[in-house]
């Protein structure tokens, strides 16, 4: 008898909720418009891009699951990869004067402010997870996470983390290739960004 009226009570307050935030203090909606040349008014509306692409048959179970996980993966680890291009992009503009004492000084800093803000989400990555950001870092910046690694933080670097990735069955050195074996992870992409996924 108790969760019935709970169950009233929060249907009541729902119910109360939205209807009063559905009212509007304006009446009517604005929309713009184009003024054709017989006078006419015509509403412009913009409507939002739809991608299309061919229906997926899967032969068996595991290639959907194959599927579905790279869709799980490419959602998690999309965000982190922009993120990782937009940095670079604005670390390069930062230190494009700056001489090469003070390069090595501001990577240093900015490399422990990074690891501070993303060291925690990053562990929970799952190594499937793991692989599809070094590809998708590779799709975002036009460089592998291992020439990124060599160019800003020096050959020694590189080679260590190349070697830790190694020991958990990852290549930093992994390329993305589009058109190729990464044909599927573009698709999800395009359609995570256009939000039809």
């Amino acid at each position: 008898m108790a969760k019935i009226v709970k169950f009233f009570i929060l249907a009541i307050m729902y119910f109360f909720f939205f209807s009063l935030s559905a009212q509007d203090s304006e009446k009517g909606v604005r929309l713009p418009a184009y003024i054709a040349e017989n006078g006419d008014t015509v509403p412009l509306i913009m409507l939002p891009v739809i991608h299309v692409f061919p229906s997926l048959n899967f032969s068996d179970r595991k290639q959907e699951q194959f599927y579905w996980r790279t869709v799980r993966d490419v959602k998690r680890t999309l965000p982190y990869a922009k993120a990782i291009g937009l940095t670079l992009q604005q670390l390069n503009e930062e230190m494009k004067n700056m001489s090469e004492k003070e390069r090595k000084a501001y990577m240093k800093s900015k490399e422990n402010d990074l690891f501070k803000q993303y060291e925690p989400e990053l562990k929970k990555l799952t190594l499937s997870q793991g692989k599809m950001l070094i590809r998708l870092v590779d799709r975002e910046c036009d460089k592998t996470s291992y020439e990124l690694i060599r160019e800003h933080r020096g050959a020694v670097r590189a080679v260590f983390w190349q070697g830790f990735a190694r020991l958990f069955g990852a290549n930093l050195k992994t390329s993305y290739e589009k058109d190729d074996r990464d044909k599927i992870v573009e698709r999800v992409i395009v359609l995570v960004e256009a939000g039809q996924l």
